[in-house]
């Protein structure tokens, strides 16, 4: 019986060990912003559902060793033929707002997606529209999913379209003042291997525009 106790006392102090050492192994998420871009004195926004400008981003907490995956991955569009730039810019790690650093997709109601080349456990998205000059887009929609159709097994990390004017669902997400801090978003360890981003042009034009999105995962 004691030997049983002591086998019993060691495997729970195991356990316990185990579970210390996973979370002395999370750190903050810290991203590498670029650089401010606004000139002039930033035009008043109207929408209903903005969110306080200068609300800091949430402190998400990933293990240690967590990085982008989805630099340089392949991206595909709701737009085949992009006004403006090309569908790689979004995973080249360039966040800079300045002219050939974005991509401009067409009016009304597009995404973008990123394709992870297999399965991955995600904890983070960060996103960059247009951010030089100061506007909010419409329907920001993140959806996670292991199919490339987003047909099944689709999860909504974030959401802004507060009138389902998207048709995706009404989010409870609040739109935002675009800037070179971009947006953060927790996707809470998620598995998946395709990230979809749709949005509905802005408060400062009817198009659609991507910098750059990070995915932080293993």
């Amino acid at each position: 019986m004691k030997n049983q106790l002591k086998t019993v006392t060691v495997a729970a102090l195991a356990i316990l060990f185990t579970g210390s050492a996973i979370a002395e192994e999370m750190e903050k998420l810290e991203l590498e912003l670029p650089k401010p871009l606004f000139a002039g004195t930033p035009k008043q926004i109207r929408t209903r559902n903005l969110e306080k400008p200068g609300t800091p981003p949430p402190e998400i907490m990933v293990p240690k060793g967590t990085v982008n995956i989805a630099e340089g991955k392949e991206v595909t569009s709701s737009d085949d033929f992009p006004v403006i730039g090309e569908l790689e810019y979004i995973t080249d790690g360039d966040k800079d707002g300045a002219d050939g650093s974005y991509v401009e997709l067409g009016p009304g109601v597009q995404w973008v997606q990123i394709d992870l080349g297999e399965v991955k456990t995600i904890y983070a998205v960060a996103l960059w529209h247009y951010h030089a000059q100061a506007r909010a887009y419409r329907d920001v929609i993140i959806q996670v999913s292991d199919d490339a159709e987003f047909v099944e097994g689709v999860t909504t990390i974030f959401n802004n379209d507060h009138d389902n004017s998207a048709g995706l669902g009404v989010g409870k997400g609040k739109e935002y003042i675009e800037t070179y801090k971009g947006k953060l978003v927790d996707a809470k360890g998620i598995k998946g291997q395709y990230i979809r981003l749709y949005s509905n042009g802005s408060t400062g034009s009817d198009m659609n525009h991507y910098i750059e999105v990070e995915v932080f995962g293993k």
